[in-house]
């Protein structure tokens, strides 16, 4: 099994301009539906990693990249950045999975080792604009050149809708960006935010209330910039 590369399955996203908290949701049920459902739960392909199956580790990548991926893409802004991320913490996954205790799920200790990527991956992007252009004054995103597949039987799928929603969140900070992404896409609870971002719940409430407002605002912009 080779975890250095993975199938990456374009999951269907459906938009509303009008409601783009409702794309978010709804992009997070297409992608847990599209996951394919393996008939052995995580701790036996886990026991199985460790007992020397590298076959057992690689059922988990094809279980989790999509969703995995989808969320990088959406906090990173970038396809090859969120791919090199997804890989890094898969990569990094099976080099610590004798530390997980499976006191949570195994995707979301997963997701917290690829948390924790993103935001260096980040860093080390922000680092190099500000090395580049001299004033550091720069899009923190570059634009997703990553395509999401519609569903076709729906009647809000729009490949235009899904482009400029996704331009919007670019936009926001992403202190307000990731607590929208784990909390609407992701499903986490407000503790659980709260933990991956280490602080206060009210802060993460704070942070994703300001998240919709800003998001409305951006992409009411971008609509009206794209009918001009």
């Amino acid at each position: 099994m080779n975890t250095q590369e993975f199938r990456v399955i374009g999951n269907p996203h459906c938009g509303n301009r009008e409601n783009p908290l409702r794309f978010l949701k709804l992009s997070a049920l297409f992608s847990r539906l599209k996951v394919v459902i393996v008939a052995s739960d995580d701790s036996r392909l886990i026991e199985s990693t460790l007992a020397g199956n590298r076959d057992a580790f690689g059922e988990l990548v094809l279980k989790y990249q999509d969703r995995l991926f989808g969320t990088l893409c959406h906090m990173l802004g970038s396809f090859h950045d969120a791919r090199d991320v997804a890989q890094d913490a898969f990569l990094l996954a099976y080099q610590k999975l004798g530390s997980f205790r499976q006191e949570s799920s195994f995707y979301a200790w997963l997701f917290r080792i690829a948390y924790h990527a993103a935001v260096s991956s980040r860093r080390k992007v922000r680092r190099g604009v500000h090395s580049l252009n001299g004033d550091g004054e720069s899009d923190d995103h570059e634009p997703t050149d990553h395509r999401l597949d519609s569903d076709p039987t729906s009647p809000l799928s729009s490949a235009e809708t899904t482009s400029q929603i996704q331009a919007a969140l670019a936009q926001l900070p992403p202190e307000y960006k990731d607590a929208l992404v784990l909390k609407e896409l992701e499903g986490f609870r407000y503790e659980e935010i709260a933990e991956l971002l280490n602080c206060p719940v009210g802060t993460v409430r704070s942070r994703i209330h300001r998240a919709r407002q800003l998001l409305r605002e951006r992409l009411a912009r971008v609509v009206e910039r794209e009918q001009k």
